[in-house]
């Protein structure tokens, strides 16, 4: 009954986000033209959905093109890469980041395009983050030891556009710390539970706190 329900309100409330957003889309997707060559979605590797199976979530692109691609083969990023794996997988200073890229991530609405992946099923609107697969199987082999019984736990349900990890700081939160807010919402997850940090989002996002 509660996938039911929370399916339910995925399809109703992510059709009402685009409709009402949808100024935003073509405003953003011009802006994003203008700025630099590239495609106007991020250009990024598939991400970890329900079951471990692969998904494309959709992003406005807010770097240059290629970037994840250049960040592993390109050797002026070498440096740079070496501070992605040991920073959680996040960077503060990210010289690949473009200007419209640093207006979208700091208000989140690099993010909105993932309403999409809500409505065709492949993420909630509340739910662990979409984590890739390189940064699960990078931790499990690392002093984390992250098990494979916490990975299927996480996995077990649909990755979610917010959730713990969001309201609690973001990019911030350290991995494993991550994780195990990742592990207590799928073990304590609830409608009420999900209302709690669809409210608490908005405040989250306009505090900008972990947005980077």
């Amino acid at each position: 009954m509660f996938n039911i329900v929370k399916r339910t309100l995925d399809i109703i409330l992510s059709l009402i986000a685009i409709i009402i957003l949808s100024p935003f889309f073509i405003i953003i997707s011009l802006l994003i033209i203008i700025d630099t060559p590239g495609p106007i979605f991020a250009d990024i590797p598939p991400r970890v959905g329900k079951g471990y199976k692969p998904f494309k979530m959709y992003k406005f692109r807010s770097m240059i093109k290629d970037a994840h691609r250049l960040l592993k083969e390109d050797p002026r990023f070498r440096n740079l890469y070496r501070e992605y794996k040991n920073n959680n997988y996040k960077l503060k200073n990210d010289p690949r980041i473009t200007r419209v890229g640093k207006i979208l991530r700091s208000t989140s609405l690099d993010e909105i395009p993932q309403f999409f992946n809500v409505l065709i099923g492949n993420m909630s609107l509340v739910g662990p983050r979409a984590y890739y697969f390189d940064e699960l199987d990078f931790y499990r082999k690392s002093k984390i030891k992250l098990t494979k019984r916490d990975v299927n736990i996480v996995t077990s349900v649909k990755p979610g556009i917010t959730g713990i990890w969001q309201i609690s700081g973001r990019s911030s939160i350290p991995f494993d710390k991550r994780i195990q807010l990742d592990l207590e919402y799928v073990r304590t997850q609830s409608l009420f539970g999900d209302l709690k940090i669809l409210l608490k989002t908005p405040g989250a996002v306009l505090s900008k706190k972990g947005a980077y």
